[in-house]
């Protein structure tokens, strides 16, 4: 009878003991997922400057352009 409450303490102990490092492996794991999260936000909107940057850069090289074929044809 001893013996079948000590297997069931050693069950329950590596049981618990699972669920111990699970719980642990779920806080990492969901700490992990907010910061990926923050970069990937972040990064959008990198994505976003470098975009509006890019439209700048096309409308002053256009009107570049467009200056360049006024003088060309004049």
């Amino acid at each position: 009878m001893e013996n079948d409450d000590t297997l069931a303490s050693d069950a329950l102990s590596g049981l618990e003991e699972r669920i111990h490092r699970t719980v642990e492996l779920v806080s990492k794991l969901r700490t992990e997922r907010d910061a990926a999260v923050a970069d990937a936000r972040q990064l959008r909107q990198e994505l976003e400057d470098l975009r509006g940057q890019r439209k700048q850069a096309r409308i002053r090289i256009e009107k570049l352009l467009g200056q360049m074929d006024l003088i060309q044809g004049a």
